[in-house]
C-alpha cells in the first residue's frame, strides 16, 4: 500500500503545482505555453490519482458471501 500512498500525494501535488504555474502566469498575456504546460502538469497529476485508485481497489481483499 505505501505505493498507493505516494502516488496518491505525488498526484495530488502535481496537480497543485499546475495549478500554481496557470494562477502566477495569468499576468503575463504574452503566451498561451504556461497554461498548456500547467494544463499537462494537472492532467499527469489526475493520471496519478486515478492510477493510485486503481491499484488501492485492486489490492483489497475479496469479500464472500459465505
Amino acid at each position: 500500500m505505501p505505493i498507493v500512498v505516494t502516488l496518491r500525494n505525488l498526484g495530488a501535488a502535481t496537480i497543485v503545482i499546475g495549478l500554481l504555474i496557470t494562477l502566477f502566469t495569468l499576468a503575463s498575456a504574452g503566451s498561451d505555453r504556461p497554461f498548456i504546460l500547467g494544463g499537462l502538469i494537472v492532467l499527469i497529476g489526475i493520471g496519478l490519482r486515478i492510477e493510485a485508485a486503481l491499484l488501492a481497489r485492486a489490492t483489497q481483499p475479496v469479500e464472500t458471501d459465505g
